[in-house]
């Protein structure tokens, strides 16, 4: 015979296995909710002094490994270079033009911080209605400022 500690040990077991079937949990072992990261962190208080200054050091190195990856005067420079270098004729009156070989002989030449600006997409994003496919130049190199 069970002791009465034993039946309701036994009885809380079971009245927890049909609650979480009931509550959603029909398919066992579904556990996929718990995979979601957690995407809010509150802010530290005031008082909470170390926390504030682990929050400012991170966002500091974010900000530097940013700044890291921008392009700097003399690369944007050297990038403006390869592509007038690597213009495709004809011109239509003074835009200077780039066919997608050159596009890509240019991304191979103008170093690892330009390499995703020489994507298809990008180039596919920029091209309009050229006859002989190119894009503009002066168009790749402001999108390239502007999201570099």
């Amino acid at each position: 015979k069970k002791t009465e500690q034993e039946l309701k040990d036994e009885e809380m077991e079971l009245f927890t296995k049909y609650y979480m079937e009931w509550k959603g949990g029909r398919k066992s072992g579904n556990t996929s909710y718990m995979n979601i990261p957690r995407f809010y962190y509150r802010l530290p208080a005031e008082d909470e002094i170390l926390l504030q200054k682990l929050r400012e050091e991170s966002r500091a190195v974010f900000l530097q490994r940013k700044s890291r990856e921008l392009l700097d005067n003399e690369e944007l420079q050297n990038l403006w270079f390869l592509l007038d270098k690597h213009q495709t004729s004809p011109l239509i009156g003074e835009e200077a033009m780039i066919n997608y070989e050159n596009f890509l002989k240019v991304g191979e030449k103008a170093g690892p911080k330009c390499k995703q600006f020489f994507t298809a997409k990008i180039f596919a994003k920029l091209l309009h209605n050229d006859p002989y496919g190119r894009i503009s130049i002066m168009q790749f190199f402001n999108y390239v400022m502007r999201k570099g």
